[in-house]
């Protein structure tokens, strides 16, 4: 599954897509391209877009293709490499940049010495973390920030509401890629297949429960409670506890439950304090 998402509140919505045989042979190339191409004239001009995929899919033709739609790479790569920083002759190895958890790193550079790409290299080492986030992107230094990166799992939380937590996509046994790129749009009489359609559904109902759950009361918790000494993370970003697929799942189902009137849902975006003011871009 080749996968273009839109990512809303920790979960992905799938809007483009391409199913190839497992043991194909070739080059995955004209398919991105392809799908990049049929969602240019989808999005409004004024939006801000930001393009994340894993690096084991970085190449410049990607970079220069996210380019052309006018939006934003965010492309992760491998620390295997050689970087020439601004001002300077020779190349250096990428892992030079940054060399301990910890720091980060944002500047105007060459990447590689070979198919050469110059842009931004953002870096950033988290103390937990094995290695660093190396991201290259055409964005200046001061208007991206390495973490919005962390917003690319997000579509993993789809391959997981696709599959086990879902609709149960593993158990399918279509072997006909057109025939799974259909069903993988709605088809209401197979329970295993309704992916993008009912995906949208799920998260937009989800969402909208999410965006109007109550304030936390963390600041009113005693210094000694137990919820403070549990706590994994801050408390003004507190994880979610249900994922809005889920909770939109529970909210249709209870609607069906009393018989109700099935919910829509909307969109709520979240507040994103970590984007600066683009109007000098």
């Amino acid at each position: 599954m080749l996968v273009v998402s839109v990512v809303y509140r920790g979960c992905g919505i799938p809007v483009a897509w391409k199913v190839v045989n497992a043991t194909e042979k070739g080059s995955w190339q004209p398919y991105w391209l392809e799908l990049l191409e049929k969602l240019e004239h989808t999005v409004p001009q004024d939006w801000f877009v930001v393009v994340t995929a894993d690096r084991g899919l970085y190449a410049k033709w990607l970079y220069e293709a996210i380019k052309r739609l006018g939006w934003h790479p965010f492309l992760r790569i491998n620390e295997q490499g050689l970087v020439r920083l601004k001002g300077n002759r020779e190349f250096i190895p990428l892992g030079y940049v940054v060399k301990e958890p910890g720091q980060s790193w944002a500047e105007r550079v060459t990447c590689f010495k070979t198919h050469s790409l110059d842009c931004t290299l953002l870096v950033r080492w988290e103390l937990e973390a094995a290695e660093p986030w190396l991201i290259v992107t055409d964005l200046a230094p001061n208007q991206a920030d390495a973490c919005w990166y962390g917003m690319r799992s997000w579509i993993e939380g789809l391959f997981q509401d696709t599959k086990r937590g879902g609709w149960q996509w593993h158990q399918t046994k279509m072997t006909d890629p057109k025939r799974a790129e259909r069903h993988w749009l709605a088809v209401p009489k197979a329970t295993a297949s309704r992916v993008a359609l009912a995906t949208l559904w799920l998260v937009s109902v989800g969402g909208q429960a999410d965006a109007n759950l109550p304030p936390s009361s963390w600041e009113e918790l005693p210094e000694t409670h137990v919820a403070r000494k549990r706590a994994c993370s801050s408390p003004s970003s507190p994880p979610r506890l249900l994922s809005c697929f889920r909770r939109g799942f529970l909210v249709i189902l209870a609607a069906l439950l009393n018989r109700l009137s099935l919910p829509l849902g909307s969109f709520f975006p979240e507040s994103f304090s970590g984007i600066p003011n683009f109007s000098s871009a």
